[in-house]
């Protein structure tokens, strides 16, 4: 969900450049990115100005399914974030950061 969300809303990126952003191995990226190459959800191809990196985006015919199915998930966090204050917002990320730090130590 998060490789589809930062390619909606920051454009198409190179395999690398998402693996960056979203804190992972370039390796599982390209995975997950060829998985849904194949299914028609992403788009693969050369970087024109350098044939060795590959960019990914989402089709123009898919990016109507996706932002809806985006959409819902944004609406429950910010009816379920709504109510708190900027405070409890922070301590919330704050405790989720915590959780999957330690879970990636546990990897």
């Amino acid at each position: 969900m998060s490789l589809l969300a930062l390619l909606l809303f920051d454009g198409p990126m190179t395999v690398n450049e998402l693996a960056c952003r979203l804190e992972v191995a370039p390796a599982t990226v390209s995975l997950m990115v060829g998985d849904l190459s194949r299914r028609g959800v992403l788009e693969r191809r050369e970087d024109e100005a350098d044939r060795r990196r590959t960019i990914v985006s989402i089709p123009d015919e898919r990016r109507p399914a996706i932002d809806a199915w985006l959409a819902r998930g944004a609406t429950a966090w910010r009816r379920a974030l709504g109510p708190l204050t900027p405070e409890q917002r922070r301590m919330f990320v704050d405790t989720m950061l915590a959780y999957e730090r330690d879970l990636a130590e546990e990897d």
